[in-house]
């Protein structure tokens, strides 16, 4: 049975949303920009050999709709290449290698471009263009959780328990103040979360690591943007302190200690073992196992949990093998449990800092973590990496990721 590796990865800056780098860019010039350096890498390998380009899109419509991924495809001139975009919100992108490692190991083709994005800019993640109606039915939970977010009560029950439906169609905000209370993980612990992952992200910046992994995004009006907006200057626990909750005075969840909204694409080319040997193309990695989650859309920040045990189980290993993890940050409040209940090391988690620091494109994400991980696992002699996330409506996603 074929093998899929990964021969290349690129990526483009992380701009902040509305007044970053990226704030002027289209979503299908991002992932063009992305899809284009990571081919670049692998000049043994003719494009019109591809046989899809998978694209992750967290929130597609108006400018990320036309079916994306074909639309990336004819800018970049590749008219023979099929395109199709793949939505699982935030682990977008990983659900698009999930499906090229399936079609590998399959024998239903050789070589794929995966990728991911996200143009918060210019069209909100979780917009009302994007996420269309709510049904009504959900309207009494929506109700619910309303009133928990005016009153500041965020202490959670099992709405199934109760013998009602969950909310849906919730802010990711309040999930998050739902996981702190359900878990027992203090404002303090949050702020002291966030710091770390700042001050990981500044140190892996003048190093030099972050912009070994890019690709310089030409913008509209002239000029490139070759850095990433993040992480912050001058974050000190005090900073954090005085920052005022979300939603609620009583709240817990604030800027600081969340990621922001943000710009960016990253792309992949995976192939199977067989057709790298035959080109002669060094791998950089390979796609061991992956593994998904659900659970209560109320309190999906815990989905990472179920997905990396998932993963763990058909790679046959236990966080013990694993050398690196990377578990986005969607909020200090639900990395702190998922890493807690995993029993990962903080000498292993998110060790150039995470997504609090470095922002979260949602289609984005899965792609760049696999670039990350395959980064970090090269400067430091690991050899596995643990990719996780929460993904909004309640689940989780998991890939176990193994440096060649």
């Amino acid at each position: 049975m074929n093998e899929p590796v990964i021969v290349a990865s690129a990526r483009t800056p992380i701009g902040k949303a509305g007044k970053g780098c990226l704030r002027d860019v289209r979503a299908d010039d991002l992932a063009a920009a992305a899809v284009s350096a990571a081919l670049t890498k692998v000049p043994e390998l003719d494009p019109a050999e591809l046989d899809d380009l998978l694209l992750g899109c967290g929130s597609p419509g108006g400018e990320q709709g036309w079916n994306l991924a074909r639309m990336v495809a004819l800018l970049l001139g590749l008219d023979t290449l099929p395109g199709t975009t793949v939505t699982r919100h935030c682990a977008s992108s990983l659900q698009a290698a999930r499906m090229a490692a399936h079609a590998i190991r399959a024998g239903e083709g050789d070589a794929f471009v995966v990728a991911g994005v996200e143009a918060a800019s210019r069209h909100r993640y979780g917009s009302a263009e994007s996420s269309g109606d709510p049904n009504p039915l959900y309207a009494g939970a929506a109700r619910r959780t309303a009133g928990h977010a005016e009153r500041g009560d965020f202490a959670w029950t099992d709405p199934r328990a109760l013998g009602e439906r969950p909310d849906a169609y919730l802010t990711m905000i309040q999930t998050a103040e739902y996981v702190a209370r359900l878990r027992g993980v203090t404002r303090e612990a949050m702020d002291a979360f966030a710091l770390r992952s700042q001050l990981r992200a500044a140190e892996a910046a003048e190093a030099g690591f972050w912009a070994a992994e890019i690709t310089p995004v030409p913008l509209p009006g002239g000029g490139v943007a070759d850095r990433d907006d993040g992480p912050r200057t001058g974050v000190t626990l005090e900073r954090l302190a005085a920052l005022k909750p979300v939603l609620h005075p009583a709240g817990r969840i604030t800027a600081g200690n969340a990621c922001p909204v943000n710009d960016g694409a990253a792309a992949l080319v995976m192939m199977s073992d067989r057709r790298a040997r035959e080109l002669g193309v060094p791998p950089l990695g390979r796609v061991v196992a992956t593994g998904l989650s659900a659970l209560s859309p109320e309190v999906m920040g815990l989905g990472p949990v179920e997905a990396a045990r998932q993963a763990l189980r058909r790679a046959e290993m236990s966080v013990g093998d694993v050398d690196m993890v990377e578990l986005n940050e969607a909020f200090a409040a639900q990395a702190i449990p998922c890493a807690d209940d995993l029993g990962v090391p903080p000498d292993r988690l998110n060790v150039h800092g995470g997504a609090i620091a470095m922002g979260h494109p949602p289609g984005m994400t899965g792609a760049r973590l696999i670039g990350t991980l395959l980064h970090g696992l090269r400067d430091s002699g690991g050899t596995v990496g643990l990719v996780t996330m929460c993904v909004g409506g309640g689940q989780g996603m998991a890939a176990i990721v193994e440096r060649l």
